[in-house]
């Protein structure tokens, strides 16, 4: 099943008419799951046709305002809407102190929630997020996704062996060989292993190898690119990335696609130039809009 992401905010810290503060929106099978949280997400929820209430979980990059400042809405909105699960939310240290402060302001968000501080791996038989830090002045991680490679079992093969409602075929799809009717069937022969999917996330850094470890091989990552390829000196000064080392690292992380947000409002005229220095270094590239719709 592919994995289908949403991009509800690509602006940086300032939004534009056109872009929202960051915040990406992804789905795959039950899990919902929030990536940064920017003031007016849940309106960017509402335009996209988007349920928040099937929210499974919140990844948080780090606390900074434009992440998010749209959470303490969100929570609300979530309580009064009767939110019937138990939200999981990730963040970095200092995010339980952040959460304590808003409820200390506005009340206490009425939620069944609970509340993560990294470093800390989700993992499932099914799939794993990860994270690593990143360096940008106050504690920032980066995330990825990933859908584990799983055994399958050839339907057309099974048909002809008119065996496939027989109890072993659990067996068979955890690599066994088993024997159904006297004959031996091989698990290699009856079974294949569906390759598993990756998608990295890497908002506000500085250039640094975990960014290049967390992205390694994902069939796509999401990279912030707030400074053209000029500006550089910026980019150090103020520890994020510019167009061109979002591309650097996809290269050598030896993704298949990236796709860049956190645009700055000063290029938003000027977005061939960001993805002509981006693809100089790595020709898939593209560059993210609010709404935008991407599979895996």
């Amino acid at each position: 099943m592919d994995i289908n992401l949403t991009f509800l905010g690509t602006s940086n810290a300032f939004p534009t008419s056109k872009r929202s503060h960051p915040s990406i929106f992804l789905e795959w099978e039950a899990e919902k799951i929030l990536i940064d949280c920017g003031e007016g997400t849940q309106r960017q929820f509402k335009i996209a046709g988007l349920n928040p209430c099937k929210l499974t979980r919140i990844l948080l990059t780090h606390l900074h305002g434009d992440h998010v400042l749209g959470l303490p809405g969100l929570l609300e909105t979530l309580a009064m809407s009767e939110y019937a699960k138990k939200l999981q939310i990730y963040g970095p240290k200092g995010l339980k102190h952040h959460l304590e402060s808003l409820e200390h302001l506005y009340g206490k968000f009425r939620l069944n929630s609970e509340v993560h501080e990294l470093p800390h791996i989700i993992e499932t038989k099914e799939f794993k997020i990860e994270a690593l830090p990143m360096v940008h002045g106050i504690p920032t991680y980066a995330y990825a996704f990933i859908i584990k490679e799983k055994r399958r079992i050839n339907k057309i093969k099974l048909r002809k062996l008119k065996i496939h409602n027989h109890p072993l075929l659990g067996q068979l799809a955890q690599g066994k060989d088993v024997i159904i009717n006297k004959k031996k069937i091989k698990a290699s022969q009856l079974t294949y292993l569906q390759a598993g999917k990756k998608i990295a996330i890497i908002m506000d850094t500085k250039l640094n190898n975990n960014a290049i470890e967390i992205a390694k091989n994902s069939n796509l990552l999401i990279c912030e690119a707030t400074y053209a390829a000029s500006e550089a000196e910026y980019a150090e000064n103020y520890k994020h990335l510019t167009s061109a080392q979002a591309a650097t690292i996809a290269k050598k992380a030896k993704v298949s696609r990236l796709v860049l947000t956190h645009i700055a409002q000063r290029y938003e005229h000027d977005l061939k130039r960001i993805e002509s220095e981006a693809k100089k270094v790595f020709k898939h590239t593209t560059i993210a809009k609010d709404f935008d719709k991407i599979s895996v």
